[in-house]
């Protein structure tokens, strides 16, 4: 492929390209069209189910029936909907088969392909509506999402620079280049209404206008995808579906802020995503969209990444840099920030942001920033010239969440701010699974707090969830059920931060580890109502001392546990009981009257703690019982209760 010297170059190519998506944009529901393209999710989630061999599978019978010229097999990035993966689209069809394993493919291939019939027995089942249903948009899951972050995941072949460019790929490059100044490029960003995603929400474009306006030489813009937080895979899910996307904004935002190098900070564990955003840097240094002159301009940019070892601790930025520079990932406080000198990359002027953050770039200076302030729930104040002065409420634009725990449809959502809880937990998400009884949503990882029912219908943004104990973080969303103990919901990430404290300051290396071990005697029976003072007590010394926002926020889960859940703690040390039935050390297992005397529950023990004879009701020794849970899963009359 020729280098691209000129914005006419793109077009032409974009021109030659843009035919190659025709399959996958068009609305025909056409089952009986000759020309097929099948979409298979190439995300971590599915290949760790057999994607790869699911998808040679399909190419394999699809050559053995003649159709290599009609048919392609392509590899996509994360479609989003995890549970339900491995996921398989065939366009122009708009048929979406979930759960597909490689003994599928020939069913696939032969019914579908060849006989034009629906596979039915693959289609998704709405858990609510117990229907089966063939074309996504209408699935409850992605009803209500709008996807600007995760536009191309699902869309397009990561791998192949060709297809990024066929969707309107570095024409946003392009426009600020040839079109727009560089402090154009930064004020439509900061009229956009664009926050920071991996975190505090910090406006990307005063970001940009505070590093531009530094007087540097030598300038670096940093892509944060180090993602830390347990549960979180958008940043992941977007380097693996669209990594073009993260080039491009990364370029956009150097010729806004001056720089001539771009970093991408991402966590070894990451292969897949290390692998396709390398190759996506090859091909555009290629084809000259990074690298020398780019597009025949004087604008000089490339970018290279630097893997991290995964410290939790190196999401946060002054401590990421270090870590970039051979040193040991700790904090620094401030200033001086990152985009002013001596704070950034080897002293650099530094700005960073991360990868969701970036995403959104290209979108916003294609389409206007007035197009994406129009999205959410953002209120601002703008000048007579159309600029943003301050911002009045909400949040502009759309968030992506990882949506997990006790919920129907696991996967990654994004949603406009703005839109609640319910909505996300009942509509998109189904509902809670196993039919029980919602409790809390944990919001922000190990840095958030939990919410209850009575505030299920807060718009989200960042500034209504910090009103109620929690925050946005990175956009972790945890569903909990009535089967989950809220102490051991803190016990559980006080460990997480314990453990990926970096140890340079005491209030979070040495008190981090006290309320560990405060919450670990509570959860075990040995606690008392003075201890949950003394908890409350150095949680809050914690968060005025800690020295990085990481350790400030690590006493939340057990500051927002204690504000709504006060009487399961209470429980747990005043009458030592666990309301839900988790802590080990407060229950007991008992056989009802309910019991048949089957005997499975005894051959499924494996201590051998349940005596009784056939058609008998047993009897479980408490003091052999490790509380595995065997017996309860294996009993057919549920006759196993935890007292």
């Amino acid at each position: 492929m020729d280098k691209i010297t000129s914005q006419a170059a793109l077009m032409d190519l974009y021109n030659a390209c843009k035919g190659q998506l025709y399959l996958r944009e068009t609305t025909e529901h056409d089952i009986k069209s000759v020309k097929k393209e099948i979409l298979c999710c190439g995300g971590t989630g599915c290949h760790a189910s057999n994607a790869a061999e699911l998808m040679s599978n399909l190419t394999k019978y699809i050559a053995e029936n003649g159709l290599e010229n009609d048919v392609k097999v392509i590899q996509t990035g994360c479609f989003g909907f995890c549970a339900q993966g491995p996921i398989v689209k065939i366009m122009p069809d708009n048929v979406f088969y979930v759960q597909v394993t490689p003994e599928d493919a020939k069913e696939i291939v032969e019914k579908h392909i060849v006989g034009k019939e629906l596979v039915e027995r693959l289609l998704f089942v709405e858990p609510l509506l117990k229907e089966r249903v063939q074309d996504y948009a209408k699935m409850s899951f992605y009803a209500k999402q709008m996807r600007i972050a995760l536009r191309n995941c699902g869309l397009l072949d990561p791998e192949n620079i060709t297809e990024y460019i066929a969707n309107k790929g570095y024409q946003a490059l392009a426009k600020c280049l040839f079109n727009m100044k560089r402090e154009e490029v930064v004020q439509e960003v900061l009229n956009s209404g664009l926050c920071g995603r991996g975190g505090a929400g910090f406006p990307t474009g005063m970001k940009w206008k505070i590093a531009a306006g530094v007087q540097a030489d030598e300038k670096y813009i940093v892509c944060n995808a180090d993602e830390g937080d347990p549960g979180a895979f958008m940043d992941r899910s977007i380097m693996e579906g669209d990594p073009n996307s993260i080039i491009e904004a990364m370029a956009i935002g150097a010729y806004a802020i001056g720089a001539q190098r771009g970093l991408v900070y991402i966590r070894a564990e990451y292969p897949l995503a290390v692998g396709r955003l390398q190759k996506a840097i090859d091909d555009a240094r290629a084809i000259g969209l990074l690298g020398d002159n780019i597009m025949g301009t004087d604008f000089c940019f490339d970018i290279e990444i630097k893997l991290g070892a995964g410290a939790f601790v190196c999401g946060e930025e002054t401590a990421l840099i270090h870590s970039m520079e051979g040193m040991r990932g700790e904090p620094t406080t401030k200033p001086p920030f990152p985009a002013n000198i001596g704070g950034g990359y080897w002293g650099c002027s530094t700005n960073v942001n991360n990868v969701e953050t970036y995403a959104m770039v290209p979108v916003i200076i294609l389409n206007g920033a007035k197009w994406y302030a129009g999205i959410g729930n953002w209120n601002a104040e703008f000048d007579a010239n159309g600029n943003w002065v301050k911002t009045i409420s909400g949040n502009a634009g759309t968030k992506v969440f990882a949506l997990a725990g006790q919920i129907n449809n696991v996967g990654l959502v994004e949603v406009p701010m703005g839109t609640t809880l319910r909505e996300i937990i009942y509509e998109i998400g189904g509902g809670i699974s196993g039919g029980r009884e919602f409790k809390a949503v944990q919001t922000g990882g190990p840095s958030g707090g939990c919410i209850t029912k009575e505030n299920l219908d807060t718009p989200i943004d960042y500034a209504n969830l910090g009103k109620i104990g929690s925050m946005m973080g990175s956009g972790g969303m945890i569903v909990l059920s009535d089967k989950d103990c809220m102490p051991a919901m803190a016990k559980f990430y006080l460990d997480f931060t314990k453990d990926e404290s970096c140890g340079k300051c005491t209030p979070c290396r040495i008190g981090t580890r006290r309320m560990l071990e405060m919450l670990e005697k509570i959860c075990d029976g040995n606690g008392t109502e003075e201890m949950l003072v003394e908890l409350e007590d150095l949680a809050k010394t914690i968060t005025d001392t800690a020295l990085c926002g990481l350790g400030q926020t690590a006493p939340n889960p057990i500051l927002s546990t204690l504000r709504y859940f006060k009487d399961e703690y209470i429980a747990h040390v005043r009458d030592k009981k666990c309301p839900a039935g988790t802590c080990q050390k407060l229950y007991n297992l008992v056989i009802t009257d309910a019991c048949i005397g089957c005997t499975k529950c005894k051959r499924f023990c494996p201590v051998g703690a349940i005596e009784g004879e056939l058609k008998q009701k047993h009897v479980i020794d408490v003091k052999k019982c490790i509380k595995c849970g065997a017996c309860i899963d294996g009993c057919p009359k549920k006759a196993i209760v935890k007292e």
